[in-house]
């Protein structure tokens, strides 16, 4: 079987090694002159930013790829779990060391509001039931028929699926600092906890399950070494050439045309890229059902992400791997983010300092981070050539009164993402960050199928498949392959 994998994201590249498992012959083809998607790596004066992810959870995901070909994980990467998994910082400046140590968890709850430990206790335990259920059991089974569906509707309504994960951990907690602490999860993912459904609940657990990891030399370094092992393997690999369309003969794929006019046959293509951007920009439309057309213009997008990167020449000891700092308002600057689609002034961030753990990411005495803030996808009409720089100097003003003391004097290397670059740089539609929302409306059958409902022969994986976005999410889908193929 020739199959070839389009993009080379975490759901790529785990694709890839999955079926050359299966003694396919495989192609992967990356528009870009490096791998990663999502994950590539920019280097700047002696600085290693990560494009992105920088959570990595469930590690078992990326040593099942080398243990298909007999190898040990450890040979190509080094992952070491974090003490802390993130530093939450609240509007009035309080902290919260967020781990696995259960014994201090509670103690800092106790001390925020003493009720609200056996709440804590009782929704881990939910949420186990949720990770049971929902990922265990769940994230790698192909939902691309209605029955399927249906058979989990009893379990998914008795976890109580139609309630948001925001509203399922207020029937617990009662303090408003940690209902958002406990809440904030779905943002990892693109989901808004308002709405996401509850399902999403179990990345609570899942951290709990596996702990947070980090990857030394970056999360980069784990793209290289599953590209080390592609080649190894036998795996085709072709940098610097985009996709043009995707070849079928009635209703069946067979090959892709790249953009400088080469041909290649293949009996499956497996899609990486965003499948909205697929059905609409890279193949032929003509066999889609009026049902189809309908799924695809209901779809809600995830927020876009505006990534400010920077290096400072001081290092800023104090401050931990990953720090999460909430704005003064919640559910008003998520609705301004998800529905109202405009910008305001009171942002929450996540900031990411990997010197922290691994010196080798800046040059000796220099620190280095970057900062993600949740912005409106680009069905907002936001000029990003004009708002990017405003919104820039915001973030810096912010961190330097909260967290990182002179710092607009102290950066010495920078420079930031938009919207922008995810619509025009990885295809994503209207520039989403994590591609379609996980709602319940948008999850498992409902949302795009790892088996295209279109075309024999075309398959998806990564953020906007089921189970979604996340690495446990991208890895798990490509799992999915196993199954169907």
């Amino acid at each position: 079987m020739k199959s070839v994998v389009i993009g080379s994201g975490f759901g790529g590249i785990a694709a890839a090694l999955r079926l050359k498992a299966k003694n396919h012959k495989v192609t992967l083809i990356e528009k870009h002159n490096d791998l990663g998607g999502r994950a590539r790596v920019f280097r700047k004066n002696g600085f290693t930013f990560d494009g992105g992810p920088t959570v990595i959870t469930a590690p078992y995901l990326i040593d099942e790829l080398f243990n298909l070909f007999n190898k040990d994980s450890k040979d190509y990467i080094k992952l070491t779990p974090l003490k802390t998994w993130y530093q939450f910082i609240f509007e009035d400046n309080s902290k919260f060391n967020y781990s696995g140590n259960e014994i201090e968890m509670e103690k800092q709850i106790e001390q925020i509001e003493k009720k609200d430990v056996d709440g804590y206790s009782r929704l881990v335990k939910f949420t186990k039931k949720i990770f049971d259920k929902g990922y265990l059991e769940l994230a790698d089974v192909p939902f691309d028929k209605p029955f399927t569906m249906m058979k989990q509707l009893p379990s998914l309504l008795a976890l109580k699926s139609y309630k948001s994960v925001y509203s399922l951990v207020s029937s617990y907690i009662k303090n408003e600092k940690l209902r958002r602490m406990l809440s904030m999860h779905p943002l990892l993912v693109g989901g808004n906890p308002f709405t996401t459904t509850s399902i999403y609940g179990l990345i609570l657990y899942l951290e709990k399950k596996w702990g947070i990891h980090y990857s030394m030399g970056g999360t980069g370094n784990i793209i290289s070494g599953l590209e080390k092992l592609m080649n190894e393997e036998g795996i085709q690999i072709i940098k610097g050439h985009e996709v043009s369309e995707i070849n079928t003969n009635k209703n069946n794929v067979n090959g892709i045309k790249l953009s400088d006019g080469k041909f290649i046959e293949a009996n499956n293509v497996i899609c990486n890229a965003d499948p909205p951007s697929v059905y609409e920009k890279m193949i032929d439309k003509s066999n889609e059902s009026f049902l189809f057309k309908w799924k695809k213009r209901r779809m809600d997008y995830s927020m876009g992400l505006f990534v400010y990167y920077f290096g400072t020449k001081k290092i800023y000891n104090e401050v931990e791997h990953h720090t999460i700092k909430f704005g003064n308002k919640y559910k008003e600057h998520l609705d301004d983010i998800f529905d109202n689609k405009k910008l305001n002034n009171d942002i929450s961030y996540y900031l990411h300092r990997p010197t922290a753990t691994d010196k080798s990411m800046a040059p000796p005495n220099h620190d280095c981070f970057y900062v993600l803030v949740p912005v409106p996808n680009n069905q907002s009409k936001i000029d990003w050539k004009i708002e990017g720089e405003k919104l820039k100097n915001l973030v810096i003003e912010k961190m330097q009164e909260h967290l990182l003391p002179n710092l607009k004097e102290n950066i010495v290397e920078d420079f930031y993402l938009t919207p922008d670059y995810f619509e025009n740089e990885l295809n994503t539609k209207h520039g989403s960050g994590f591609s379609i929302q996980p709602k319940f409306t948008q999850s498992a059958y409902f949302r795009f199928h790892n088996k295209s409902e279109v075309y024999n022969g075309l398959y998806f994986v990564g953020a906007g498949s089921h189970p979604g976005a996340g690495v446990p999410g991208v890895l798990s889908s490509a799992k999915v392959l196993d199954k169907i193929l």
